[in-house]
C-alpha cells in the first residue's frame, strides 16, 4: 500500500476526493456511458436504467462541478442539449474499468460472503 501518494487518513488527501466522487451511487455510471461519446439528457434516463430524471440532473451537475462533465447547449429550434467528458473526465475512464474487471472478477465472491451472513 505504499505506492500511494498523500495520507488517505489525513482530511486534506486528493484521494478523498476521488473517493467521494465514486461513492456518488450514479456518478462512475454516468462517466462510463458518456465515455462512450456526447449523450443529450433523454439518452442517458434512457442508457442508464433505474435513474431518475432528476437524480441524473443532480449528478450531471455535481460531476460539472469537479469540471469532469461539460454541458453543451446548442442555439437550435427546439433547444438541445448534450452532456460529454472533458478531459479530465476522461481520465475516470480507465479506473473505472478497472474497478468494472474487479467486480466482473470478485462480485460474485462478495454476493457470497453477503448470502453467508
Amino acid at each position: 500500500m505504499g505506492d500511494f501518494p498523500g495520507d488517505v487518513f489525513l482530511a486534506d488527501c486528493p484521494a478523498r476526493l476521488a473517493i467521494e466522487i465514486i461513492a456518488d451511487k450514479w456518478a462512475v455510471v454516468v462517466v462510463f456511458a458518456l465515455s462512450r461519446g456526447p449523450r443529450r439528457h433523454g439518452e442517458l434516463v434512457d442508457l442508464i436504467g433505474g435513474i431518475s430524471r432528476k437524480v441524473l440532473t443532480q449528478t450531471l451537475r455535481k460531476l460539472q462541478g469537479y469540471g469532469l462533465v461539460d454541458r453543451r447547449a446548442y442555439a437550435e429550434a427546439p433547444p438541445r442539449v448534450e452532456y460529454c467528458l472533458t478531459t479530465l473526465g476522461q481520465t475516470l475512464v480507465e479506473p473505472i474499468g478497472v474497478l468494472t474487471k474487479w467486480a466482473t472478477s470478485h462480485g460474485e465472491a462478495v454476493l457470497e460472503a453477503q448470502e453467508a451472513r
